[in-house]
């Protein structure tokens, strides 16, 4: 079997087709497929886990598919891009049906507290539309790599009721305001996730995505 350079990982949910449409769009003719096969995903050079829809759902159907085995390995070992659930999950837990995440990163997937009121009106809940991202830089006050060609406070599209409270600050790759600022970005190593959706960000989307196919960790 040829080399699959990217793998979209298929848990049943998800905006799959968008996503790999945006993939393929700035591959330059590099290999994508969308599966849901533990051995392709394995395979891969990189790994993309896209996202839509509950936390418990989602990590069912990762068991059901045999799954959990391959995105942990891929998490471990080379390039990954998590998507809205696919970043919440790579938490402990998540306040959405009391849910147990993959548990490689310290913290809690929260709700956005209904009772707050803005401008006189109860927040809206999900959080839904175009905000803009605020890139958090490292020690070396370096914005990650990801970002590049991407100005900071650039607007991206985002859709979730739930957000993620990393225990460790300097996971936060980016913050976005709702009202308040949270971690809408986490980036590790060869990890980097976002709770916005990038394959329906525009261009600043595939800029990004352009970015994880030539990024090297």
């Amino acid at each position: 079997m040829s080399k699959i350079d990217i793998a979209v990982v298929d848990y049943g949910m998800g905006n799959l087709r968008s996503v790999s449409k945006a993939v393929e769009h700035v591959a330059d003719g590099k290999s994508v497929v969308v599966t849901s096969n533990p051995a392709l995903i394995q395979q891969a050079v990189r790994v993309v886990f896209p996202g839509q829809g509950a936390m418990p759902d989602c990590m069912r159907e990762l068991d059901t598919r045999h799954l959990r085995d391959a995105i942990l390995h891929a998490a471990a070992n080379k390039p990954f891009l998590g998507i809205c659930i696919g970043m919440q999950l790579l938490f402990d837990h998540s306040e959405e049906g009391d849910t147990a995440g993959l548990g490689l990163f310290r913290g809690d997937v929260k709700r956005f507290a209904a009772h707050q009121v803005v401008n006189n009106e109860k927040l809206k809940i999900p959080h839904m539309g175009w905000n803009q991202v605020y890139q958090v830089k490292n020690k070396q006050s370096q914005a990650h790599a990801l970002w590049q060609g991407i100005a900071d406070a650039t607007r991206f599209y985002h859709v979730h009721s739930y957000y993620a409270a990393p225990l460790d600050a300097a996971l936060i790759a980016g913050e976005t305001e709702y009202p308040n600022r949270f971690c809408s970005v986490i980036a590790k190593d060869n990890i980097f996730a976002t709770q916005f959706h990038v394959e329906k960000s525009a261009q600043a989307g595939l800029q990004l995505l352009r970015n994880f196919v030539y990024w090297k960790p």
